[in-house]
């Protein structure tokens, strides 16, 4: 697939995004009318992990409504947070404002983001669960990150398993708790299309450009393109948890988040390079 396919693709993500973004702005998923709460989507050792952030650049990309770019501010960063959609930056320096938090955010495709940023690097760069699955290029997006980062600095990536996206219910009726390998674990064989007019949180439906592309990364497809872009991979760590129950079949743990019941499998790691 070429680069203006890519980048077409990657246009109509942008556009189902912006419509999105009033639905999570108001859905219990994200709960902002209950009070903001951004550590309820990091697990402990993601802190652990990143260290001291008092006095640190740090960067969020494809950050959405910038909750998790709050903590960072709330930890003593100056942070800044990029998202494609137009939508969601507005919608996150509303809620940063609403918090007493100063970060900022700037609207912008990840591809694009040194330009963006004017050529700043950062002592960190931050990217969450359910961000790489929008990239068509990974190695592009290594290369990105490594211009982003000051030397000696760190990309924290924590992402779904792809082991978790490979898995899904068995299909037809009586659907049971059953679940199956249904899609690809390893990436190449192009985008997936999906209606987005319901997306994963609650709410109605999506108003507007509902049409998506995911693209599938297996983890040596991450490490590889990030070993190739200069960076040393000095941590992968694979967790059993998510922060919400995926399926109605999880159990809650002494952590406030989910896990299948036995046999454990890993549902989301968390990866540590440094330039």
């Amino acid at each position: 697939m070429t680069s203006e396919e890519h980048a077409r693709l990657m246009r109509a993500n942008q556009a189902n995004w912006d419509a999105r973004t009033p639905v999570h702005v108001g859905s219990r998923f994200y709960g902002l009318d209950q009070g903001l709460d951004p550590d309820r989507w990091f697990a402990a050792f993601e802190w652990e992990d990143l260290g001291e952030l008092t006095g640190r650049d740090v960067l969020h990309l494809q950050c959405h409504l910038g909750t998790e770019t709050i903590a960072f501010a709330r930890r003593g960063a100056r942070a800044v947070g990029l998202d494609f959609s137009a939508a969601s930056v507005t919608a996150a320096t509303g809620i940063a404002a609403k918090a007493g938090v100063e970060v900022r955010y700037v609207q912008a495709n990840v591809y694009d983001a040194v330009e963006a940023l004017q050529g700043r690097r950062f002592d960190v760069v931050y990217t969450g669960k359910g961000a790489l699955c929008y990239l068509p290029d990974l190695r592009r997006w290594a290369e990105v990150v490594a211009r982003l980062l000051r030397p000696g600095g760190r990309l924290y990536v924590v992402e779904f398993h792809p082991l978790l996206n490979a898995l899904g219910p068995k299909p037809g009726p009586g659907e049971g708790p059953e679940l199956l390998l249904r899609h690809d674990y390893l990436g190449g064989a192009g985008p997936v299309h999906r209606d987005a007019t319901h997306t994963y949180t609650d709410g109605p439906a999506v108003q507007g450009a509902t049409d998506c592309y995911e693209w599938t990364h297996g983890i040596g497809e991450v490490l590889n393109a990030l070993v190739d872009a200069g960076l040393t991979v000095r941590r992968l760590r694979e967790s059993d948890e998510l922060p919400w129950p995926r399926w109605p079949r999880m159990v809650r743990t002494e952590s406030g988040w989910w896990r299948l019941p036995e046999p454990r499998i890993p549902l989301l790691y968390g990866l540590s390079a440094t330039l």
